[in-house]
């Protein structure tokens, strides 16, 4: 007799939703697709159609979370109408929102290797996405301005953005506030500080960044 219930379709999302299960459960990354494959009841020619290794997996799951925030803020119809300063600060927040469902997962993914520098090539593709999104934006703002002079580098702009992600990810890795409220304000300052450098009114700006890294600083120390 025939089974009522249908198979689960598997695709990108479903790998990588037991993928991250299987992490969190087992508190370690699998050692090999057959084993994930296995106890996960995917046929290893299922995994392969969507991924070529569990490290692209581990990427794969960077990628998904900048998709479904780029999604989150399209579905918003007030979101084309925002400032390119605006659209950053949404993105971040959006994107850091995202983590904080995931902590637990991107704690542990960020934090397995040893070597910091291991724990980050995971972000390769994200580093590009990021990069990607930053560059829009500043060749948006470059296209308004009269004078060739006031318009901004790409290039360091979106190298800028990056940076400034690695920060924020760092300082929302170590926030114990309620709610995260601290990465939400580190969100809001150095945001308008990298756009307040880039229209050159930079001094309030950078000193209000300092001294509430300073007053944190201190306060971890």
């Amino acid at each position: 007799m025939a089974s009522s219930s249908k198979k689960q379709t598997v695709d990108s999302q479903y790998i990588i939703t037991k993928y991250m299960n299987y992490v969190l459960e087992h508190d370690t990354y699998p050692k090999s697709v057959y084993k994930f494959c296995k106890e996960s009841k995917i046929k290893e020619e299922e995994f392969y159609e969507f991924f070529g290794s569990l490290d692209s997996v581990n990427k794969g799951i960077w990628n998904t979370f900048f998709s479904t925030t780029i999604d989150a803020m399209n579905n918003n119809k007030e979101y084309a109408h925002l400032s390119s300063k605006d659209k950053m600060l949404t993105f971040f927040f959006t994107f850091f929102e995202m983590l904080t469902l995931n902590r637990s997962y991107v704690l542990l993914a960020l934090q397995y290797h040893n070597m910091p520098l291991k724990n980050l090539a995971q972000l390769k593709g994200l580093r590009m996405h990021i990069k990607h999104f930053a560059k829009e934006l500043i060749e948006t703002d470059n296209d308004e301005k009269l004078f060739k002079i006031a318009k901004n580098p790409v290039s360091v702009y979106s190298e800028g953005a990056w940076l400034q992600f690695l920060f924020l990810l760092k300082f929302w890795m170590d926030d114990e506030s309620a709610g995260f409220e601290k990465t939400d304000i580190a969100i809001e300052k150095s945001v308008n500080t990298i756009f307040d450098l880039f229209d050159n009114t930079p001094l309030t700006s950078v000193l209000d960044l300092g001294k509430f890294l300073w007053k944190e600083k201190t306060m971890w120390n």
